[in-house]
């Protein structure tokens, strides 16, 4: 169980870094240069980790989970939003790049699965890092601050709504971390996630 949990976490901080570093990159080809300042235009993992998200909540799911299911999150990546060449549109391509990146790599990651014979120990590892990817990704859409789908709507609110949807953002993980507990992230989460894998042709 220790091999498989190191694994596991090993998976999760990949699949956290692309997510990170695909928002670092996109805001710095934007016009901010805030996280390529705070070290975080970066794929070594290291960067990016946060005591809460990256190892206590992943630990604490694996051990309730009976070691089935690992999911956690990343330090967020600053952005400044003034330093955006259009700080309204730019915010969409920052916000979405980082799910974008997760199901991108979950679908490359599939072709190989699909295509290739490859040994069973490889084949678990690309399956379940492209679950990982697809869970990351999806879960980040979702429309609550400070997760990334909240900046893509606050993006194509006008502005005046923009900014009272999000005066919430100090409370989103506690309404993420209600919701999670409740369940109610299983009926938007998981269907997609079951979605993708079934479109991207991967059994698990």
């Amino acid at each position: 169980m220790i091999i498989e949990l190191v694994i596991k976490f090993g998976l999760l901080f990949v699949a956290m870094t692309v997510h990170e570093f695909s928002h670092a990159f996109t805001a710095y080809v934007l016009g901010d240069r805030t996280a390529k300042f705070a070290g975080r235009l970066t794929l070594n993992p290291l960067a990016h980790i946060d005591p809460v998200w990256t190892l206590l909540i992943p630990v604490l799911l694996y051990i309730r989970s009976g070691g089935q299911f690992i999911f956690g999150a990343a330090k967020p990546v600053p952005i400044n939003y003034w330093a955006l060449r259009d700080p309204k549109k730019d915010m969409f391509w920052v916000g979405i790049s980082g799910p974008l990146s997760n199901i991108t790599l979950a679908f490359l990651l599939s072709l190989p699965l699909r295509f290739l014979p490859l040994p069973a120990w490889l084949a678990f590892i690309f399956s379940y890092l492209i679950l990982i990817n697809l869970l990351l990704g999806v879960f980040n859409l979702v429309p609550i601050p400070p997760l990334d789908g909240s900046r893509v709507v606050a993006s194509l609110l006008p502005e005046r709504l923009s900014r009272q949807y999000l005066l919430i953002e100090p409370y989103g993980f506690i309404i993420v971390i209600v919701l999670f507990l409740t369940g109610f992230f299983g009926y938007f989460v998981w269907p997609v996630v079951i979605y993708l894998l079934k479109l991207f042709g991967v059994g698990l």
